[in-house]
């Protein structure tokens, strides 16, 4: 089966499938970056999606930040081999250490949930934390498949991040279906 467009999401708490226009594609990767990999492999040889794009939730590091925002730029926040490597850089590896698409916000992604501030976060300019885009982005540009991804703010990294989270996480649906709906018009 093919599709123009992929919504990869982790959990359907954040957006639930019924919600979607007839004809979009929605996987459910589960949290984390190795179950966000394995999905968007499996999900590329489904669907031969012509573009990929991801939706999700994310702690802000940044008071200021609010509602859905367009990524522009991924790193990994929890790749620490030093000193083989520089934080953020896999040792003895040559595809990107970071990801690039069409918004103005960075994400650290990770396999962890913040919930304190990060010096190094901050360092990179870090603006909001999830734990899934760096996988999906890498996979989709190890099959030259453009991605898109929006995030919307649920929490602020903090000690209340988890319990935050847990009462927002379906906020961000409607926000998303009206800039899908800008996208499709595209």
């Amino acid at each position: 089966m093919k599709t123009e467009l992929l919504i990869i999401t982790a959990l359907e708490s954040e957006l639930k499938r019924e919600a979607l226009p007839k004809g979009v594609q929605i996987v459910y990767s589960g949290v984390g970056k190795i179950n966000a990999t394995m999905t968007s492999i499996k999900a590329i040889h489904q669907y031969s999606p012509k573009k990929i794009l991801n939706f999700g939730t994310a702690g802000k590091l940044k008071t200021e930040l609010q509602g859905l925002l367009e990524i522009g730029k991924v790193i990994q926040r929890d790749m620490d081999a030093e000193p083989l490597a520089p934080r953020g850089s896999t040792p003895f590896c040559s595809k990107p250490q970071e990801y690039v698409a069409s918004g103005q916000f960075i994400c650290g992604s990770g396999d962890s949930f913040v919930t304190a501030f990060d010096p190094w976060l901050n360092s990179q300019g870090v603006d909001v934390v999830d734990m899934e885009l760096f996988a999906i982005a890498a996979i989709a540009h190890e099959h030259n498949i453009p991605w898109q991804c929006f995030k919307y703010i649920t929490d602020d990294a903090n000690e209340s991040s988890g319990k935050d989270w847990q009462a927002k996480v379906h906020d961000g649906q409607d926000l998303f279906l009206e800039k899908l709906q800008q996208i499709l018009r595209n």
